[in-house]
């Protein structure tokens, strides 16, 4: 999960409510649903991933088929789309990536569905795995889209492209990036320091 923050800019909790469908191995590609400010983007996704992630997957479709043989196997949507789709809750693509370990009661209906993972546990995990790294510093899963949007800038991708995958709405909340390249003119790298 951490890899996919820092591969792919995802913010926590769009981490840990992606959906089976939303992966694209073949097009390398991440379809991040109803993100902040309720928007649908497309994020790319690490080739290096993609090995786990479908054992993940794997991992995912045995657990939902347990669930269907024991009567449960329906995950949470959104109201328009249960009320479009009913039969959608059961359906493989639509269950969480990143389940949880137990089935639970859902308050709003009552019914009895798996959820997807806490994101607490992922945030235990990264702060764990930064004190064996040995790093002193705060380290929260944020840090990693922000490591992220970092490395495309210095890679020299545009700054409205990093906002675009950032899910930024203004551009000035994307521009606090660039401060780390040094640069000055919105990270507009000189014409003549071009080789």
């Amino acid at each position: 999960m951490a890899q996919l923050l820092c591969g792919s800019g995802l913010r926590l909790m769009e981490c840990v409510r992606l959906r089976v469908q939303d992966i694209d191995c073949a097009y390398r590609a991440i379809t991040v649903r109803d993100g902040k400010g309720e928007k649908d983007r497309i994020v790319p996704l690490p080739e290096t991933v993609i090995p786990e992630l479908r054992r993940q997957m794997e991992r995912v479709r045995l657990l939902h088929e347990e669930d269907l043989a024991a009567g449960y196997g329906e995950v949470y949507l959104p109201d328009a789309l249960a009320r479009k789709y009913p039969n959608a809750a059961r359906e493989f693509g639509r269950q969480y990536l990143f389940p949880a370990s137990r089935r639970s009661v859902d308050p709003g209906s009552g019914k009895v569905r798996r959820h997807h993972l806490d994101p607490s546990a992922l945030q235990r995990a990264v702060k764990r795995a930064a004190g064996q790294a040995g790093i002193s510093k705060r380290v929260t899963p944020h840090i990693l889209r922000h490591s992220f949007a970092t490395h495309l800038l210095q890679a020299g991708y545009d700054i409205r492209t990093v906002q675009e995958l950032l899910g930024h709405k203004d551009v000035r909340t994307t521009t606090i990036y660039t401060h780390v390249l040094q640069r000055g003119g919105l990270a507009v790298r000189s014409p003549l320091d071009a080789g």
